[in-house]
């Protein structure tokens, strides 16, 4: 039964949408620009607007068989193919397929002549003829402003400004309209923003000597649109425009546990690592070996046949190699066979869009099982706090979705680490590690707890690092009544703690000899007296037998002078006279 309050989501009652093929903008727009439609491209000098409109263009061209006509009014057919070479589109091959066609209008004000009214009449009749020519779908006009320069009359320019836009609609065709931005308006006329369905801007700034380009979605009639401020790339693939955040959490998850390199340390994570396709962060002060864990854990990902990306932002490969030899640790075959690649830069070489481009770009060429950047910090400082956490949340997204694990390094500047941490970052990753320096006894030592992991149980108490040449281990730390001791001291409290109980099992033992010498004694004793027991039973059991024997012998004599007794009395009573009876007086 159907729900009659239901909104209706068939494609008849969507704005049809033209598709532009540039990374990240049809995803911003949700599904491209509107078709049939004029959009409009303004933004200043050097922002990228002739590339965008070339690339929608030629991706239409190539991507989606829309054949394209580009008219220009600033640069030559000529210079045009040679600036979108750059980008390693093949224009020239396009307008011989005859996929393009490119018209140059030169428009010079000192060749203008003004008689009668102005029109567009014959740049109709012009832009026409291009379309009808290869049945043209999409259309280009780059720049407008050139084509009113030498009109001063503003009734008319803007008249005629609405006439282009009506045409264009009237056609059917797809329209990007490239326009100068003015002082306190989009463009220079501040009309062209009001007649066009859908009004893109462009800005290039630069910001603590670092320029970043930025694109925002101003209006688009008919069609919901991400209305942030995005940063894009001009790269050597055409332009990519880098969402902020990932549109929705969908990720999915694996249950899989991979090991970490380290034994002790996937114990302490229950005996079996990280979730595969996790975000790990491993923060720490300056030489608590972040890098260090970060090789093992690539290592351990190589021995499992799998393909590990290493962006490093303060050492060269060659220097993380030779580095790893002091610990015994060899990483050359891993990089020979292919299973290991190293990408290093440093921060101020590009901007923060620029540096994720570019990680963008590896990982998508070498499609790796395993992300290691390290540091991440280094890479955030090149930025603000919110570019930094919206670059670092972007790269989470992206390698999420591919159920690529990660490791991010993260450099403390000293204090507590747990307030020097980027907290709004951490708060992103699935797990921590924390790695600290505990300085005492004229030494530093560095101990090393999990600080959370989601969705497995972990150990929560502190556990020393040691790094040594024949590699790394993970040792428990003492913990006592005077706190955590590490180190000389953890060894030291070691040998006092041996040496009480050498103390105490030599006094068990003299105890136990002394035990052993009275057992002796009482038993001795015991076994005399039972001796003695065992005599005066004897005896007792011969005088006994005595008694009974001279008791029967005393009885029997007594018996046989009871029975002479009896017979003597017998004898007696016969020998007696019988006496007389009395009679009684009268």
């Amino acid at each position: 039964m159907k729900n009659k309050g239901a909104k209706s989501s068939s494609p008849a009652t969507r704005l049809p949408k033209c598709p532009t093929g540039i990374q990240g903008l049809d995803e911003i727009t949700g599904g491209g620009l509107p078709r049939g439609r004029p959009t409009l491209v303004c933004g200043g000098a050097g922002c990228g607007k002739t590339l965008l409109a070339a690339e929608f263009l030629v991706r239409g061209a190539v991507q989606f068989d829309e054949p394209g006509v580009l008219m220009a009014f600033e640069e030559t057919e000529k210079e045009l193919k040679a600036n979108v070479a750059s980008l390693g589109f093949d224009l020239e091959g396009l307008v011989q397929r005859k996929k393009v066609v490119i018209d140059y209008v030169h428009i010079e004000r000192s060749e203008v002549q003004e008689s009668g009214e102005y029109d567009l009449e014959g740049l109709f009749v012009r832009l026409n003829h291009a379309i009808d020519s290869i049945g043209a779908k999409r259309v280009v006009l780059d720049t407008i402003e050139v084509l009113f320069a030498s009109l001063p009359n503003e009734a008319i320019l803007r008249s005629e400004l609405r006439r282009l836009f009506r045409w264009l609609k009237d056609k059917g065709v797809t329209a990007v309209i490239t326009a100068e931005r003015g002082r306190e308006s989009l463009t220079r006329h501040g009309l062209e923003e009001y007649v066009s369905d859908c009004v893109i801007l462009l800005d290039h700034r630069v910001n603590d000597q670092i320029a970043t380009r930025h694109l925002r979605v101003v209006k688009y009639r008919g069609a919901l649109h991400g209305t942030n401020e995005f940063p894009f790339l001009i790269g050597a693939e055409g332009i990519s425009v880098l969402p902020i955040t990932s549109l929705s959490l969908n990720h999915k998850v694996s249950i899989e546990r991979i090991e970490t390199g380290i034994p002790r340390l996937d114990a302490m994570l229950g005996g079996k690592g990280f979730f595969r396709g996790s975000s790990i962060l491993l923060t720490g002060t300056p030489g608590t070996g972040k890098t260090i864990i970060s090789a093992n854990f690539a290592q351990a990902a190589g021995r499992r046949g799998e393909r590990v990306l290493f962006f490093s932002f303060e050492e060269s490969p060659d220097q993380i190699i030779r580095n790893m030899h002091s610990i015994g640790l060899r990483l050359e075959p891993l990089v020979k066979s292919g299973l290991l690649r190293f990408h290093s830069a440093r921060p101020s070489l590009y901007g923060l869009e620029m540096h994720l481009a570019t990680m963008f770009r590896e990982i998508a060429e070498f499609k790796p099982h395993v992300v290691i950047i390290d540091p991440i910090t280094s890479l955030m400082d090149s930025g603000t706090d919110s570019e930094g956490k919206g670059m670092v949340t972007r790269l989470i997204d992206f390698l999420k979705a591919g159920q690529i694990t990660s490791l991010f390094t993260s450099l403390t500047q000293g204090g507590h680490a747990l307030q020097q941490s980027e907290t709004a970052m951490s708060s992103l990753m699935d797990a921590w590690v924390l790695l600290q320096d505990f300085e005492g006894n004229g030494e530093r030592n560095r101990v090393l707890y999990v600080l959370k992991a989601r969705g497995m149980a972990h150990s929560n108490q502190i556990r020393e690092f040691l790094i040594s040449d024949r590699g790394i281990d993970v040792v428990d730390a003492y913990i006592g009544a005077s706190g955590v001791l590490t180190g000389s001291a953890r060894a030291a409290q070691f040998s006092l703690e041996k040496a009480a109980v050498l103390a105490s099992q030599q006094e068990a033992a003299q105890l136990k000899r002394e035990v052993e010498r009275k057992r002796g004694a009482l038993e001795r004793q015991i076994s005399d007296l039972r001796s003695d027991y065992e005599a005066e039973a004897v005896e007792l059991r011969r005088i006994a037998e005595q008694v009974g024997t001279r008791t029967f012998v005393l009885g029997t004599e007594r018996a046989a002078s009871g029975i002479l007794r009896q017979a003597d009395l017998k004898v007696a009573a016969k020998t007696q006279p019988k006496p007389k009876p009395m009679r009684n007086a009268q």
